[in-house]
């Protein structure tokens, strides 16, 4: 198999020839950056499609009208009827992902998630049309979904069409596949902060300029033009509330916190188990949405205001305007219907519900919480139910702001959201959005540290003690002196001319292989003879990472440390488990503990006696 290319492994040429900075990135991310403002531009465009689709379906199955303006579920009049709704489009669904894609079932992130970490950022053709299309049906017979999930995935996908078109290496892909999903989040939401922190929090898996300046403008150009095809922000406008509430109202945001983190833990856990249920369910998974459909009809005539994306539910709740007994009812019909949908494999996203289940469960809390003002407390629990479940709490607190535009409330959204992101980080392994992707295999790590590997450089952990042999070294005396443990068993072996001049490598194995073949050739003949001249090297002021680098892309596990300026002088080795001295050193930094400041008193003790007596 062909060795992968020194770019592929992420190898920047700065990396290479030496010449290190705080960051990375090249100029390749300018025709990148260019690339992906057409595809947030693309992908506002999109997201216009995506909201007409739901505004003609939603329209279509509740009212019988073509029309494609978007229209809530709840001022329907077909009474019991409306049971069926939900089941006729997750019929549809069912139909669509069995003989379509499967990959439209879901709501959205979590496919994005496989496609950047599994399928090198590839997504079918298909499914940018089919996942639009099947959202929009789940969402406009009464899904109880948002439409962020699905138009990440559309988005994404158009991202990742357009780079397939052009010669990009997978991390590109991905860089562009991420730009249209926050684009299309960016345009539908009209907040294109919170896009791009989403897209670090949890697609890109990185904080680099090389992929956040491509998502950051493609995010900006989707908001921007959405101001012409959408109109302007906010979707949720609301009076400024206090700039500051005090001890008290701090408070209420602590418990606040803990209330939003259990109710994420207990919404992540509860889609799940719905999951697991419907696993067991001795008929096609095809027909799982159709059951779940049944329970959303139940559900939406029990409480119209569950049904569909619920926008004019959380608008009502922001200006706090919902009586305390719809408020209590959507809470617990939402949660019913969302979490047994989302669980049979349907098509729709999760971040509109939460904000209407968290705007419930701050509306309910209100009632004995000081008054900061209408819609403080459904604005609060927003932010912190976002943070709690979708361990992405930057993303819920700007996301809060920008959806409302009142920037009073940065502080008690940072104590609600850390609160709920610290409950559930200890309370569960894997977020909503990460525990799909766990079921299939997949490990997924959300902590994002500065690399050991990347602090330390090649002087500080190469070997200097090592056998160095002349060019001029006769075949038959390394004979004998290889039947012995050399030097501790050294693999490769620096061989320098007769000025002591670094001439190149050779390594045991060579020689014994040369040895064990061609015993007779020994005699007269000199080690120059199986040299490796310009073999692949490391420099002392490296850091470890590039030399990591540079052994993947060449296969090697041990390379001769040569001096910058001078190539032929010679300076030691390092070699794999070298490099794993700097993984020491960070689990010594996690694991040692130790006092470094003592108190001790001012005036000892025996002085004191002494001085009194």
């Amino acid at each position: 198999m062909e060795a992968p290319k020194a770019t592929e492994l992420g190898i920047e040429s700065e990396e290479l020839s030496g010449e290190l900075g705080d960051f990375t990135t090249t100029w390749k991310v300018v025709p990148l950056s260019f690339a992906a403002l057409g595809i947030g531009v693309l992908s506002a465009f999109v997201a216009l499609g995506l909201l007409r689709l739901i505004g003609l379906f939603t329209n279509l199955f509740f009212y019988l009208r073509w029309n494609t303006a978007m229209a809530s579920p709840a001022g329907h009049h077909l009474g019991p009827v409306v049971i069926l709704i939900p089941v006729a489009g997750a019929l549809i669904i069912g139909l669509m992902a069995r003989y379509g894609s499967e990959r439209i079932r879901g709501h959205g992130i979590p496919e994005a998630l496989e496609a950047i970490l599994i399928s090198g950022s590839r997504i079918e053709p298909r499914v940018a049309i089919l996942k639009p299309l099947s959202s929009a049906i789940s969402i406009g017979s009464g899904g109880p979904f948002g439409a962020e999930g699905p138009i990440i995935m559309t988005g994404g996908a158009f991202g990742s069409l357009v780079a397939q078109f052009m010669h990009l290496t997978s991390a590109e892909r991905k860089t562009l596949l991420v730009a249209g999903a926050a684009g299309g989040m960016s345009a539908t939401f009209a907040s294109p902060v919170a896009a791009v922190l989403l897209a670090v929090e949890l697609l890109l898996f990185e904080w680099k300029p090389r992929s956040l300046i491509p998502v950051g403008l493609a995010s900006a150009a989707a908001a921007a033009t959405r101001r012409y095809i959408l109109g302007m922000g906010p979707l949720f406008p609301t009076p400024l509330h206090p700039v500051f509430i005090g001890p008290k109202g701090l408070l209420g945001c602590v418990l606040m916190g803990l209330l939003a983190g259990a109710l994420s833990a207990l919404l992540t856990l509860s889609v799940y188990a719905a999951e697991d249920a419907f696993g067991k369910v001795p008929i096609h998974w095809m027909w799982w949405p159709a059951i779940g459909g049944l329970v959303v009809g139940i559900g939406g005539w029990i409480s119209p205001h569950a049904l569909g994306v619920g926008y004019d539910s959380i608008g009502s709740l922001l200006r706090g305007d919902m009586p305390i007994r719809l408020m209590l009812g959507l809470l617990v019909v939402k949660w019913i219907i969302w979490s047994v949908s989302l669980g049979s494999g349907t098509s729709g996203g999760v971040l509109a519900p939460l904000l209407l289940m968290g705007g419930a469960l701050g509306g309910v809390m209100a009632t004995v919480l000081p008054n900061e003002g209408a819609g403080f407390w459904p604005l609060i629990a927003m932010g912190a139910i976002l943070g709690g479940t979708m361990r992405s709490p930057f993303t819920g607190i700007i996301f809060a702001l920008e959806l409302t535009h009142d920037v009073t409330v940065l502080l008690p959204l940072l104590v609600a959201s850390i609160i709920a992101h610290g409950f559930t980080v200890l309370t569960l392994r894997r977020s909503i959005l990460t525990e799909k992707v766990a079921r299939r295999g997949y490990h997924l790590s959300r902590e994002y540290t500065v690399d050991p590997l990347e602090i330390l450089f090649v002087r500080e952990v190469m070997r200097t003690n090592i056998a160095v042999l002349p060019t001029n070294t006769p075949l038959n005396d390394l004979a004998r002196s290889l039947h012995g443990d050399h030097k501790h068993g050294q693999r490769l072996y620096p061989v320098v001319d007769a000025d002591g001049r670094f001439a190149g490598v050779v390594t045991r194995h060579d020689l014994q292989k040369f040895l064990g073949e061609h015993p007779a050739r020994s005699n007269g003949h000199h080690l120059a003879e199986l040299v490796r001249a310009n073999p692949a090297k490391a420099y002392p002021d490296e850091p470890l990472r590039v030399v990591v680098n540079r052994m993947a892309d060449t296969g090697l596990t041990r390379l001769p440390v040569v001096d910058r300026e001078d190539p032929a002088k010679l300076m030691g080795i390092v070699s794999l488990n070298d490099l794993l001295k700097a993984r020491v050193r960070s689990l010594e930094e996690e694991r040692h503990r130790e006092r470094v400041l003592t108190m001790r008193p001012i005036f000892p003790a025996g002085s004191r006696r002494r001085s009194t007596g």
